[in-house]
């Protein structure tokens, strides 16, 4: 096989529980993967917690908000089970907002059609989309402790009555899997890195320097194509001197995916 027939490799770092679904779409699109977590997903249950779900089962949330599909996820299971049907139920009678089509998709299985959902899937677009809408309203909002300050800040500016309950951290794994995945970097064996959060960037970035590498990793990813889901993921890379080249305009893998495979057949 010449290198011209060789297919790109792409490093996919998100968390352990999205890898195998992840690795399997890149290969659909005719990559390679190198995959290492470079984030990992931890449980949590702050204070708020009762609150938001006093006031779910109680009618008294005007709009409720989930920012990923393991916001969901890591709500349910905080609920004990025979509050559970309860508490979807009550989901059913309010404004659910979904923050992009995955999100979406976890509401829809559980049988919670009809969701909202902004054009544009990040915390900027869900203000756009609810500014409109929500002055004198409650809006609680269910998302990771790392969740854009922008979100809370934006919907309070806009009249708001805001409620935030951290339902999941987000965390640095680290072991072989990690390091293995940077000396491929430094070895120039990946062709592409799909960096998905700021915090995935710094973890990597993090692990580099932990190696001794910190220069040589910038080197080693601007030798190779830079992809990165989101304005603030973008701007991180940037701030370590790293060139990126796609942002895609729908924030998801798949469309990441596709937009990197457009590239590299139009720059061959």
């Amino acid at each position: 096989m010449t290198d011209k027939d060789q297919k790109p490799v792409l490093a996919i770092m998100r968390p352990e529980s999205y890898l195998k679904d992840s690795v399997k779409m890149a290969e659909s699109y005719g990559f390679d993967t190198v995959a290492a977590p470079m984030i990992e997903i931890v449980e949590m249950r702050d204070e708020e917690f009762g609150g938001f779900v006093k006031r779910v089962l109680g009618g008294r949330s005007d709009y409720v908000i989930f920012t990923s599909a393991n916001g969901i996820d890591f709500t349910l299971r905080k609920i004990p089970e025979e509050e559970k049907e309860a508490f979807i139920d009550a989901l059913k009678n309010t404004n659910v907002i979904a923050i992009g089509p995955n999100t979406q998709k976890a509401l829809i299985e559980l049988g919670i059609g009809g969701s909202g959902m902004p054009d544009v899937y990040s915390s900027e677009g869900l203000v756009e989309y609810l500014c409109p809408d929500v002055k004198g309203k409650t809006v609680d909002v269910a998302r990771s402790s790392f969740g854009a300050t922008l979100l809370i800040s934006g919907l309070n500016k806009c009249g708001a009555s805001v409620f935030e309950t951290q339902v999941y951290t987000l965390a640095k794994p680290e072991g072989e899997t990690q390091k293995e995945l940077v000396r491929h970097a430094l070895d120039g064996k990946i062709s592409v890195f799909a960096f998905t959060s700021s915090m995935m960037v710094r973890n990597f970035f993090a692990q580099a320097d932990a190696m001794g590498a910190g220069d040589r990793i910038v080197a080693a990813l601007n030798d190779s194509l830079v992809s990165a889901i989101g304005i603030p993921t973008a701007k991180t890379l940037k701030s370590y001197g790293v060139d990126v080249e796609i942002i895609p305009e729908r924030y998801t893998f798949e469309a990441m995916l596709g937009d990197v495979r457009s590239y590299i057949s139009n720059n061959p």
